[in-house]
């Protein structure tokens, strides 16, 4: 694909990574909104993106949702890129400016469009994810100590053998009568020992 048709496809527009702090992106973000309100800049920034996915983690028996980043310190800015556009996302609070290719790089390059797909396709993968519950961060693995602290095995004291994460549950090895018995149990019927 040419130059040319690129931009006809982009209509001028193409993404740019902007960095910042660490945990401070939704602030950088608010920020440029509303800055591109007040100086009228909508024609010149299409978009900002955080990319994040939604996490459910099961901690002491109880699920909780939160949001992660995939790329701590970084946000997405779909724009035609200029001086008043670099100007802006400079004077940010906690903004690093625009990421560029190298130290003598004046002006950033744009993400190649192969690296967008990539990106927004993870972004947009997620968003059905979250619509279904979220993606289940298990903070189990194979060989973890556990005690059983719900249903017929509690007060049992086991070994992780597999983690069934579509299931939700945990294959333990816990000793019954002197022999390591296989048993199945939610993740919130198991605590960590360690």
């Amino acid at each position: 694909m040419m130059s040319t048709e690129k931009e006809n496809v982009n209509n001028g527009y193409n993404w740019f990574v902007v960095r910042c702090f660490s945990s401070h992106e939704k602030k950088v973000k608010e920020y440029l909104e509303r800055e591109i309100a007040d100086l009228d800049l909508g024609h010149k920034i299409k978009e900002i993106l955080i990319p994040t996915e939604t996490i459910v983690e099961i901690r002491s028996g109880k699920k909780r949702t939160k949001e992660k980043n995939f790329f701590p310190g970084y946000i997405l800015l779909l724009t035609r890129y200029d001086e008043e556009v670099n100007n802006l996302v400079q004077s940010a609070p906690s903004s690093l400016g625009f990421l560029k290719a190298g130290r003598s790089d004046v002006i950033p390059t744009p993400l190649k469009q192969t690296e967008v797909d990539r990106i927004l396709g993870r972004v947009y993968d997620n968003q059905e994810l979250a619509e279904k519950g979220g993606v289940v961060a298990i903070p189990f693995r194979e060989g973890d100590l556990v005690k059983v602290i719900d249903g017929p095995f509690k007060e049992f004291d086991g070994t992780v053998q597999e983690v069934l994460p579509d299931k939700l549950k945990l294959r333990v090895l816990v000793s019954i009568f002197g022999r390591k018995t296989p048993v199945e149990v939610d993740l919130n019927q198991v605590e960590s020992t360690t």
